[in-house]
């Protein structure tokens, strides 16, 4: 099995990070830390989380408020999107469908 982080998730990943920092020195880095240890369990994991948006996974990270949204296709997990649990639930369903 092998992890495919897509341009999308990457960037959300990043803005994540840059968040984090500007509340506490070092604290974006932990972000990342900690997100990408939990999507490295979905080497492990991957395909038991419950489906959103018809099409996705989502897996809840351990240490920040985050939902890691993804699909299983053969032998790739790909990460489609990491995105804050507290943005506007309406605007999360808007940004699935993109």
């Amino acid at each position: 099995m092998k992890i495919e982080i897509l341009e999308s998730a990457s960037r959300d990943l990043l803005s994540g990070r840059g968040f984090y920092e500007s509340q506490s020195p070092g604290l974006g880095a932990y972000f990342l830390d900690s997100l990408f240890a939990d999507i490295d369990s979905l080497l492990l994991y991957a395909g038991i989380h419950e489906v959103h948006f018809e099409h996705y996974h989502r897996l809840l990270t351990k240490r920040f408020p985050y939902a890691v949204y993804y699909k299983v296709e053969g032998e790739v997990v790909r990460v489609y999107a990491v995105l804050d649990c507290r943005r506007d639930p309406e605007w999360v369903a808007e940004r699935m469908k993109e």
